[in-house]
């Protein structure tokens, strides 16, 4: 069991890599900000909690830039070590189809506390930005899926 929590969030990593280049290819290519989505999603739940972030102005805009960057990588590396799990527990998919689910589950894993907090409603998002969000998660999918499986397939 460690060894599959090991490689799936080794496996979750690299998808958060790949997710993050295109993001950030996109963000290049369309001249678009940075979302601050996570940045609310972080701040929000920490209030619900009892603990708000710290601090005022600038100070705390970028700590909660970096706790939505991290809440990101946690994600991806979680989501990772489960899909590993599962796999390990007996679920096999094709690679193609174990990529989507993988990427559906990041997406719901990141979309759903948006949702739930009231920050963003994806029922009045554009094609675009459902491409923007859709197709990072679909490559760190399959990447992550890829990794997971890489050790069963042989040359």
């Amino acid at each position: 069991m460690y060894l599959g929590i090991v490689r799936g969030l080794a496996a979750g990593a690299a998808g958060t890599t790949a997710l993050h280049a295109m993001t950030y290819g996109d963000m290049a290519v369309r001249a678009r900000p940075a979302s601050t989505t996570p940045d609310e999603v972080v701040d929000r739940l920490a209030e619900n909690l009892g603990h708000p972030v710290p601090g005022e102005g600038q100070g705390r805009e970028s700590r909660l830039s970096g706790l939505g960057a991290l809440s990101g990588i946690a994600v991806g590396c979680g989501v990772g070590s489960a899909v590993a799990l599962t796999r390990r527990a007996g679920v096999r998919l094709p690679l193609w189809l174990g990529g989507l689910v993988t990427g559906a589950l990041a997406m719901a894993a990141t979309d759903v506390p948006m949702v739930r907090l009231g920050i963003s409603d994806p029922r009045s998002w554009s094609a675009v930005d459902w491409a923007s969000d859709v197709l990072p998660h679909v490559v760190y999918g399959l990447v992550t899926y890829g990794l997971i499986t890489a050790g069963d397939r042989r040359t």
